[in-house]
């Protein structure tokens, strides 16, 4: 059988030692076999981000801890600083209103990243906001942001800093104390190497005693519920099980090997592929790329929808398209979790061949070699 890589930005492979340790025989959750599991998961979460917060593990996707984020700090009236450059920075604000949160928007280009003046501008404007919510990789656009600058405005000030992790946590650098961050949220299935179905909170004091006050209706996502099943090293609810004996496999093995040296790895990942790309004539989207994710532009005159169809049909590689207005205009390739060097060349063989065989010109196996000299 012909070997396929997925490339996309989420969910990205599992590695077999952790789908074989998935595929053990369940056990239950209200047990001290469970609760040793799950204490080590939250040491080796809390590693990762680099906290000593507490860190909640909820069953879902990302966006219901982006929900948690909102309903357990805010209540009907409050105002927020939500930056909006691609799709999930926009999510923030759209869960704000259907909670009755107010919204002041900081739009920048898709591509971009806030400036931080902006964002301290606005907080002189605004001293009573609730909190700064923005992402670290913005994964639509593959485009980090300055999480550590907008950090130190935001810890001079009484509102929450709120950073969506999901796709940048374990790629990007990512410091969630030193940076200042109250919140940040966090999915299973993109640096950390399980499938989707894990969310993750590290809530900071001061944004539980936010809770205190707070009037947005809330039952499954309530932060004092998790915080006093953590008394118990469990939680409040029935856990993914399997996901999170999956995730113990997975932290153990990025905290051998170190945060700092994983994502640095994923950095050499992502530039061996941009300088591919370069060579092969292409130009990178993001003015700010992510270690994470690549967002490519396509050639001239050539559908990005009908080159990745025809990467996954002919060549077995998947990568991720454009959204909203970017569709049919970029493709984005992912550098993090589970894709290591063989996933990055033999997309980038794939690549070679599919642009050629929809007419795009350039010099055969310069991308290939760029990306060799990088990756050694």
């Amino acid at each position: 059988m012909a070997k396929n890589y997925l490339m996309t930005p989420g969910p990205t492979p599992v590695p077999e030692e952790i789908r074989n340790e998935m595929a053990k025989p369940i056990i239950h959750h209200r047990t001290k076999e469970y609760q040793a599991i799950f204490k080590d998961v939250t040491d080796g979460l809390k590693k990762i981000y680099k906290t000593t917060n507490d860190v909640y593990t909820f069953t879902s996707s990302g966006t219901g801890a982006m929900e948690a984020s909102i309903v357990n700090v805010c209540s009907p009236g409050d105002t927020i600083i939500v930056v909006r450059g691609g799709k999930f920075g926009e999510r923030f604000g759209d869960i704000a209103k259907a909670y009755g949160v107010e919204v002041i928007a900081l739009d920048v280009p898709w591509g971009s990243g806030p400036c931080p003046a902006d964002i301290e501008d606005l907080l002189k404007k605004n001293p009573s906001v609730k909190g700064v919510y923005t992402t670290l990789c913005e994964t639509s656009t593959a485009t980090v942001y300055a999480i550590k600058a907008i950090g130190e405005i935001v810890k001079k000030t009484d509102a929450l800093y709120v950073v969506d992790v999901i796709s940048g946590l374990g790629a990007d650098d990512f410091e969630n104390d030193k940076w200042g961050v109250d919140i940040a949220i966090c999915g299973s299935q993109k640096g950390l190497m399980i499938p989707p179905g894990l969310a993750f909170c590290s809530v900071s004091e001061k944004a539980f005693k936010a809770g205190e006050t707070s009037r947005c209706p809330k039952f499954y996502f309530n932060f004092k519920k998790y915080r006093k099943a953590m008394i118990d090293t469990d939680t409040p609810f029935t856990s993914a099980i399997t996901l999170v004996i999956g995730l113990k496999k997975a932290l153990e093995a990025i905290n051998k090997k170190g945060v700092d040296n994983v994502i640095a790895e994923h950095g050499r990942q992502a530039e061996a592929f941009r300088q591919a790309m370069k060579a092969l004539g292409l130009t990178i989207f993001s003015k700010s790329p992510s270690n994470a994710v690549t967002g490519v532009n396509a050639p001239s005159g050539m559908d990005a929808d009908a080159l990745i169809k025809l990467l996954k049909t002919e060549y077995g590689v998947t990568v991720a398209g454009g959204q909203e207005a970017l569709k049919g205009k970029i493709f984005r390739a992912a550098h993090m979790g589970g894709i290591d060097k063989e996933h990055t060349m033999e997309s980038i063989k794939a690549l070679e061949a599919a642009l050629a065989k929809l007419g795009h010109k350039f010099t055969a196996g310069s991308g290939i070699a760029v990306a060799q000299k990088i990756l050694g």
